[in-house]
């Protein structure tokens, strides 16, 4: 048993489990128990094993910092060099203010030691008579000063020069010191705003660029993958990878390495300048030091450990997010949003945890950095002053020393937010780098090879063991052998999962096979160029894959790789125009206002079934290729439709090798081989006719596809007419594309059968007119933004509150660490005069510091591991939420060019994420930055008004720097994530459809087209980042000046001794770091402005409503339903078309019990009217009546409660068969209904002969089966769902005959007691309905039962000639 995806699956009761580290530890409560695979190919030969193993196995890579670097060019180092110069010398500056605080201290001090207007020492705390000298003091009165000299004169006595007077400056003096040392602040200030400007700006452009290259050689590495790798990888994690994790990568190379680079550069600097004034000191300080950068590394290895293991779960879940999207109208015709949004949780929950314990890392990292900030200054004045006591150092060195000590442990106290994105990123790199390091068992993009001069066509397949990585247990092919001729048409047919498809993946060189070889013209293919091997191919594929552009461009993908790849856009078109000829594209591009230039839409969803099998058709023979690979290359398209392109496949296969997969025998008659298989062995070989004669397997295969005798005979009977009666009068050939096609607006009123105003509009017309989009999208203010997530968040608020009383407390620390500040460079005043006195002084405030320390280490602990626990459950509730909000809008919603798939899947994973940057440790951070910066403005303003007024009135130039820094950020991440959404749906969309772009060669195209798009981005971004990395000049520049300000204005205070020591150190330490403060809350302005873009998504999308409300409780539950199902006049158009007219008055009744089969050619609207009945869409004008009663009327829920879909493309999900089958019942379910379900569908025998049986995986999107064996599995899903009315869009579509005739017999069972609405192509498989209701032009053209319509010998009987076999088959 294989482990194809990462989900929450049962391994059955044989298989051995295992717990993954994905999903937590064994002893865990998240731990899920998923199949263990280590082992899985262990039952096989080593050799065979190897080989399966090379295909899916994916090497470890141990990511590291600058493994993120590793797509740098010289350019990019000489940038980086530059940045990297800049943010160090930045760095280095900061430690420079210290020296100056240093110098401005020494003078403050000397100035207040004496006050020479009283003649006073200062002593014992205050000022007093007595004086110093030679160690002794006097207690005399000071009679006189001469200034001159610095003689003192007392007691008539001349003493000599005084020590303490050797220091002393006079009032002029200290004016002109002070004004100079804070002319010094201003030139710091100016090179510190050019200096980080230079720093931020290339830091966050080189990030991009980078981040874009991490993007694109991903993609590279993606596409070049096996297909085995993609089996065990759903589109959706591709898609989470490439828009949320290179994110993450992005963050952690752009502007916060320039934080930590600056702040580091500052942490050693200071610590030089440290060593350098006082190294004895500085020495003894270097351990709080250690445990800082011990603690750092500690954690932030915890952390990037637990964010790894949290992205798993978030990627993995991003998969199954994909799937329900991808598959809207299933999943709501299914009612299972809920059901599967739980399946979603279960990996949102795994994540959660994960992210909770990083968040504790952080916790425990930051409160060791505050523990070891304040630890630091309690020692710093401790020793320092025993130091300054004892004559080691003066008042200027040591608060030098202790300043840039303090610095540097500020420096690091800083880098630690910034860390988590660092290792974010590091965590996430590790998962892209290993795709992209891998080495794809089969290469597609190497260029060796052997390229043969010419191509014959000779197919050979010689002794051919196959089993898929996915599944090793179960072989598919055994001793196969198969010889093609150059020029010949081979057709494979048998039952679903008999290997056919397999020999289209070999041919192709998707898989590897076990054993034996396939050649071309005799070469082995593994010895040739895959590239050009895969040129010489073209593949029609059973669900075709289009690329979101223009009919034109997916139509010329298949010149790729030839001559005229790069003709001229005339010679290209000339092409295009003939292949379209050939494949019947021309009739419905011709109706299309913009013709070839039509869009297609993501998946060629603007495209019906049959336009899209066309284009691709059109698409295969426009190179004229050597080989020619049909599988099942006509099954969605009607019979119409079908006659034609089987024609021009008839007249492409001419003079060239094709092997034909088919269903539909009808399409293979012609074969000059036809190979009948059974579990990967041929069971016969011929042509028709001798396959025939033999009355064997194919014999039996064409007897179930024969259509009813009495049609065998109107056949007969018409084999003399004309073959005129299979070509088509304009009338006819005119269709509707449902989605696509705009008809002629003036055709003829009876044939609309439609009475027009005297406006010339249709009803449909009028209804579109009145219709008003409600869904414009409002713009919410930055406050009901944050309304709406303290909302949102309102389980987890109290954990906020109480995280931000611990933030709060933690604020308080700064304010605390001015006036203990100001309380010790006070005490200074009294050396050398008082020493017991300063020594005194500095030890309770040292005590006080550490008190500060210890308080601060628990409060910042708490408060960050409260935000991360808030935090988890808010980002998991988002995604929960957004998810099924997602699924609970209308149809019309995902048909809008900006809800792709891809889109909505980035979206989801990135709106999360980016709230989440606003939690934990930011959040801590800010809410404490926001405490520092009141307190402080508070305290100076209680303590010294007139200077706490001025250097206060700083602060708003500060804080406005940062928000209109935020400003900017914000409009700018509005316009990102438009490009980002839009690379991130290209690249799903390559992804999504990898087997096409591989088949097609497509991969450089590709590359080439995300190339522009990445470029594009990169381009807008660069004017945002010059206002950014500016304004954030501005802010650190300011901070300086500020402090210039602050001394030179409270100079003037202590110049005038207005305010003492401690009023102005107070003050001074108050705002110059609550302004510092201020300035790291804004530093997270990038964090803040992508938050508060997808707080407004979020908001935007959880406010959305739709029109059909599957939450709503209103509306009548149906009860005692029969069955009867009316359309009156109704009218549609889809709403992101309202110029297409779709169904245009259409009538039809349908009573209770009946079998109605709904043909018609593609387009003309049979799905939409399955849509319309499931309630996708609500009708212009007219009404859908369920037993008398509009539907509009009925609870949605209930309503659908009774409906059961199989759609033409069936739906499965990851997850085992069991799981998907019960997905189909409202109710629980037992076994035995399973069993009996499967049975009914022909599927049970099967899932029985697998290893795993029931609990088989399906893969993502059902991927491990083949397509019969998915829609088998879809049809038993709808049987148990027990519905009154039964929906089958071309239900047996992709069955064989054998399978059809099986699952067809059962339909026909479960038809009885209910009514049953069939869509189908295939006529056989209808004929039995009790009416038949022939569409054309959105409208009934004719109905009634199989024989009566052929006697009308009018649409129907067209249609039914031309699905005849010949000779009576």
């Amino acid at each position: 048993m294989s482990l194809t995806e990462k989900g929450p699956v049962s391994s059955g009761n044989n298989s051995t489990t295992q717990t993954t580290p994905l999903l937590g530890s064994e002893k865990s409560s998240t731990a899920i128990e998923v199949p263990k695979y280590a082992d899985e190919f262990s039952s096989l030969p080593p050799k065979e094993a190897q080989i399966l193993r090379d295909q899916v196995v994916v090497p470890e890579f141990k990511a590291n910092f600058f493994s993120v670097f590793r797509y740098v060019t010289t350019k990019d180092v000489f940038l980086l060099v530059i940045a990297l110069t800049s943010g160090i010398i930045e760095g280095c500056a900061r430690p420079l203010m210290t020296l100056i605080f240093g110098f401005i201290a020494q003078t403050f001090t000397d100035y207040y030691r004496y006050d020479p207007s009283t003649y006073q020492m200062y002593y014992n705390g205050t000022y007093s008579d007595k004086y110093y000298y030679n160690g002794t003091l006097f207690d005399k009165n000071i009679t006189s000063l001469d200034n001159t000299t610095d003689y003192l004169y007392s007691d008539g006595k001349d003493y000599e020069y005084f020590s303490f007077m050797e220091n002393y400056i006079s009032p002029e003096e200290f004016t002109r010191r002070v004004n100079q040392l804070a002319l010094y602040f201003v030139y710091l200030a100016i090179g510190d705003m050019i200096l980080s400007y230079i720093e931020m700006f290339i830091f966050i452009d080189r990030g991009e660029v980078l981040s874009a290259r991490i993007r694109e050689n991903y993609l590279k590495a993606t596409l070049k993958q096996n297909l085995g790798y993609f089996d065990r990888l759903g589109s959706g994690e591709i898609t989470t990878r490439i828009s949320a994790d290179t994110l993450l990568i992005q963050e952690s190379i752009s502007e916060k390495v320039g934080f930590i680079v600056s702040n580091g550069a500052s942490f050693f600097a200071s610590f030089a300048l440290g060593f350098y004034r006082s190294p004895k000191l500085t020495g003894i300080m270097v351990s709080v030091a250690t445990f800082i950068l011990t603690t750092f590394f500690i954690s932030s290895g915890k952390m990037t450990k637990y964010y790894k293991l949290a992205l798993n779960g978030v990627s993995t879940g991003g998969s199954v997010a994909e799937e329900l999207l991808s598959s809207v109208r299933n999943v709501q015709a299914f009612g299972i949003q809920d059901r599967l949004s739980v399946k979603y949780d279960r990996y949102l929950a795994v994540s959660e945890k994960w992210a909770m314990r990083a968040g504790m890392a952080a916790g425990v990292m930051t409160g060791a950095m505050w523990l070891g900030v304040f630890t630091n200054d309690s020692l710093a004045f401790w020793q320092g002053s025993k130091f300054l006591a004892r004559d080691e150092l003066d008042v200027g060195q040591l608060i030098t020393v202790l300043m840039a000590m303090v610095q540097g442990t500020y420096a690091i106290s800083n880098i630690s937010p910034h860390v988590r994105s660092i290792t974010n990123g590091i965590a996430a790199s590790s998962k892209i780098f290993q795709t992209i390091d891998r080495t794809p068992a089969i290469d597609s993009s190497i260029s060796t090879g052997v390229k043969l001069p010419e191509v014959r066509g000779d197919m050979e397949l010689k002794n051919i063991k196959f089993i898929y990585p996915s599944r090793p247990n179960v072989t598919v092919l055994e001793h196969y052998n198969l010889s093609i001729k150059a020029g010949t048409t081979v057709a494979l047919v048998g039952a679903s999962g008999s290997g056919k498809s397999t020999i289209i993946g070999l041919i192709e060189r998707f898989y590897k096979a076990l054993e034996g070889e396939v050649l071309l013209d005799g070469v082995d293919i593994t010895t040739l160029n895959i590239k050009w091997l895969r040129r010489q191919i073209a593949l029609v594929s059973q669900e075709p894959t289009l690329f979101s552009c223009s009919i034109f461009e997916n139509i010329a993908h298949g010149l790729i790789g030839t001559s005229f790849e790069n003709a001229s856009e005339i010679e290209k078109r000339e092409l295009v125009l003939e292949a379209c000829k050939q494949a019947n594209v021309t009739d419905f591009v011709n109706n299309m206002p913009e013709g070839l230039d039509t869009n297609v839409g993501e998946r060629g969803f603007l495209m019906s079934g049959g336009q899209k099998q066309r284009i691709a058709i059109a698409r295969a023979i426009v190179s004229n290729p050597k080989i020619l690979l049909l599988d099942e290359a006509t099954s969605a398209l009607d019979t119409k439709s079908e006659g034609i392109v089987q024609e021009a496949l008839d007249r492409a296969s001419k003079n060239r090798t094709t092997i034909v997969i088919a269903h539909r025998l009808s399409t293979v008659k012609d074969a000059d081989n036809i190979v009948v298989m059974s579990k990967g062995k041929i069971l016969e070989m011929g042509n028709h006719n001798e396959l025939l004669e033999l009355k064997g397997e194919y014999y039996e295969l064409v007897e179930a596809q024969r259509i009813h005798k009495q049609k065998e005979e109107m056949i007969a009977a018409l084999q003399g007419s004309s073959s005129s009666s299979l070509s088509y009068s304009d009338g006819i050939e005119s269709i509707l594309d449902e989605k696509a096609d705009i008809a002629e607006e003036d055709e003829k009123a009876h044939f609309l059968q439609l009475h027009k105003t005297k406006t010339g509009k249709s009803v449909s017309s009028i209804a579109i007119g009145d219709y008003e989009d409600l869904e414009t999208e409002k713009t919410p203010g930055f406050w009901s933004s944050l309304a709406f997530i303290l909302k949102l968040s309102g389980p987890e608020n109290k954990y906020n509150l109480l995280g931000a009383f611990f933030s709060g407390i933690l604020g308080l620390s700064y304010p605390s660490l001015g006036l203990f500040y100001g309380r010790c460079l006070e005490a200074f005043r009294a050396y050398p005069q008082d020493p017991e006195f300063m020594l005194h002084e500095v030890e309770i405030f040292s005590g006080l510091f550490f008190m500060i320390a210890i308080t601060s280490f628990f409060s910042a602990l708490i408060s960050l591991s409260l935000f991360a626990y808030a935090g988890q459950k808010l980002v998991r509730r988002i995604r929960l939420m957004t998810l099924r909000q997602m699924l609970r809008q209308d149809i019309s919603y995902f048909d809008k060019d900006e809800n792709t798939v891809g889109s909505l899947t980035s979206t989801l994973s990135r709106d999360a994420q980016a709230v989440e940057g606003l939690s934990g440790a930011t959040l801590g951070q800010i809410m404490s930055s926001v405490m520092i910066v009141f307190s402080s403005i508070i305290l100076a303003l209680i303590v010294a008004w007139n200077l706490g007024l001025v250097a206060t009135a700083t602060v708003p130039i500060l804080l406005s720097a940062g928000f209109y820094r935020f400003y900017i950020l914000a409009k700018f991440q509005q316009k990102a994530k438009k490009s980002h959404e839009a690379s991130a749906t290209y690249a799903c969309e390559a992804t999504t459809g990898i087997k096409t772009v591989q088949a097609l060669t497509r991969e450089e195209d590709v590359l080439r087209n995300y190339h522009a798009e990445l470029e594009h981005q990169v381009t807008t971004s660069r004017p945002a980042t010059h206002y950014s990395a500016g304004l954030y000049g501005v802010a650190q520049g300011v901070i300086y000046l500020i402090m210039a300000l602050a001394f030179w204005y409270g100079s003037k205070f202590l110049y005038r001794r207005e305010y003492s020591l401690f009023q102005f150190y107070v003050t001074f330490m108050s705002l110059v770091f609550g302004a510092q403060s201020a300035g790291i809350m804004f530093s997270y302005a990038p964090d803040m402005g992508r938050a508060y873009q997808a707080t407004q998504n979020i908001k935007n999308l959880l406010e959305l409503q739709p029109q059909i409300d599957a939450w709503s409780e209103e509306g009548d539950t149906p009860e005692n339903v029969k069955g009867k199902i009316e359309f009156k006049n109704v009218h549609f158009r889809y709403p992101t078309r309202p110029q297409v007219p779709v169904l245009r008055g259409l009538n039809l009744t349908i009573n209770p019990g009946q079998y109605v089969a709904l043909v018609g050619s593609s387009g003309c609207g049979k799905s939409t009217t399955i849509g319309l009945m499931e309630s996708f869409y609500t009708p212009l004008a007219g009404e859908i009546l369920l037993d008398g009663k509009d539907i509009s009327e009925f609870n949605i829920n209930r309503y659908r409660e009774q409906i059961a879909l199989v759609s033409q493309e069936p739906t499965l999900y990851s997850g085992t068969i069991k799981e998907n089958i019960q997905l189909g019942s409202v109710e629980e379910v037992t076994d035995e209904q399973i069993y009996d379900v499967c049975k009914q569908a022909n599927i049970h025998d099967f899932i029985m002969s697998l290893p795993d049986g029931y609990e088989t995986l399906c893969g993502s999107k059902g991927s491990l089966l083949s397509g019969g064996q998915k829609q088998r599995i879809a049809i038993a899903r709808a049987l148990i769902r027990e519905p009154k009315i039964l929906l089958l869009d071309e239900a047996t579509s992709a069955l064989d005959s054998e399978s059809e005739k099986i699952v067809q017999e059962a339909l026909d069972n479960a038809a009885a007691g209910r009514t049953t609405i069939a869509i189908a192509h295939r006529l056989s498989t209808i004929q039995k309905a009790d009416v038949i209701y022939v569409f054309e032009n959105g409208k009934v053209l004719e109905s009634g039962t199989h024989q009566e319509l052929l006697a009308n010998k009018s649409k129907y009987y067209e249609l039914v000639q031309m699905q005849a076999l010949e000779g009576g088959a």
